[in-house]
């Protein structure tokens, strides 16, 4: 297979991060139901082994730009590094901020759900993720596709509108709680 073959499917390739097998399997499962490439990974280190951020945050221009991930979706509570520290991380990055980050839990916490869309989580997730929840990805992938072709002058702009508090303020209130 061709990189260019790959790109003529236009499919989304999605990494999912999740320390448990069975969540990993699921998530994997709902998002291969929708028409998703996915890379599965049990942890956070690994993930920024995968996106090519290596550990020492020294040199970030050793993170190669043909990794094509369009979306993270990671568990918040796993052993040595959490999906809030892996988000932070891929915020940090000046070659990873854009892509979209979605952060699942199995524990309903307002402070910490309201702390991950802070720091830049697009949704978050309680589980069992269902395929309703995958569904809402999309507008996320999409948004990332328009930011990769934007003429550079805009891409600043709509960078500042996506991290603006009056924007996680209204996803956080959007957010159905079960």
């Amino acid at each position: 297979k061709t990189i260019m073959g790959m790109a003529a499917e236009a499919q989304y390739h999605v990494l999912a991060v999740d320390d448990s097998l069975l969540d990993r399997k699921l998530i994997e499962r709902l998002l291969k139901t929708s028409s998703y490439h996915v890379t599965a990974v049990d942890s956070g280190s690994k993930a920024l082994e995968f996106l090519g951020l290596l550990e020492d945050e020294h040199n970030d221009a050793l993170a190669p730009s043909d990794v094509d991930v369009n979306l993270i979706i990671t568990d918040y509570c796993m052993p040595g590094m959490t999906g809030y520290d892996l988000l932070r991380k891929i915020k940090e990055s000046k070659s990873l901020k854009d892509i979209p980050v979605v952060i699942m839990s199995s524990e309903n916490i307002p402070s910490r759900i309201n702390r991950c869309l802070e720091e830049g989580a697009e949704e978050f997730f309680l589980k069992p993720v269902q395929l309703s929840d995958v569904n809402k990805l999309k507008p996320h992938l999409l948004k990332g596709r328009e930011k990769e072709s934007e003429p550079s002058i805009n891409k600043r702009k709509g960078m500042e509108e996506c991290h603006s508090h009056d924007k996680t303020r209204t996803k956080y209130d959007g957010l159905e709680v079960v």
